[in-house]
């Protein structure tokens, strides 16, 4: 069974409207506990980016089909770059500048394309997910313009130090 509803919502402050929404579809179409709450975790960090990055405005629309579930962003200055996701450093004080990264590490996919000066972010989450997906410490660069999902829905810390396990309120494995 699909559910279309890609009629876009504006971003404004009241984010947790948006997040009652966006949860709202999300369990509807069967999502639900930790990939939930990752899913509510990117897609207001991607409001919030729209906020202070993308001009101020932007919409948000979700929709799935019986396999996916899909929240699009799209802001009205197009300043979302997708090699911005790589450049995150453990150096970023009180947790800024990684919200891209955290994006990436939550969703099953996430893309950002630029197209006509604005950007568009995708978020993605499979509605039915393999029982033991492969380990990916970080995403794999590609040669397109977007930025391709992790491969774990495990919250395993990286590299460079950081938990994404922490921001969600959750202890690492």
């Amino acid at each position: 069974m699909s559910t279309n509803h890609r009629e876009p919502w504006p971003i404004t402050t009241n984010l947790a409207a948006l997040r009652q929404r966006i949860h709202h579809r999300a369990t509807d179409a069967g999502l639900t506990g930790a990939r939930l709450e990752d899913l509510l975790l990117a897609a207001n960090e991607t409001a919030v980016n729209v906020l202070e990055h993308g001009g101020g405005s932007g919409t948000l629309a979700v929709w799935h089909d019986e396999t996916e579930l899909t929240v699009d962003v799209v802001d009205t200055a197009g300043r979302l770059m997708p090699q911005g996701v790589y450049h995150w450093r453990s150096s970023h004080q009180a947790g800024r500048g990684v919200g891209l990264w955290l994006m990436g590490r939550l969703c099953d996919e996430f893309t950002i394309h630029q197209d006509s000066g604005r950007s568009r972010v995708r978020l993605r989450m499979y509605l039915h997910t393999p029982a033991s997906p492969p380990l990916v410490a970080e995403p794999r660069r590609t040669a397109s313009n977007s930025v391709p999902q992790r491969s774990s829905r495990q919250n395993t810390p990286v590299a460079c130090g950081y938990d994404p396990a922490s921001v969600l309120g959750r202890s690492s494995p």
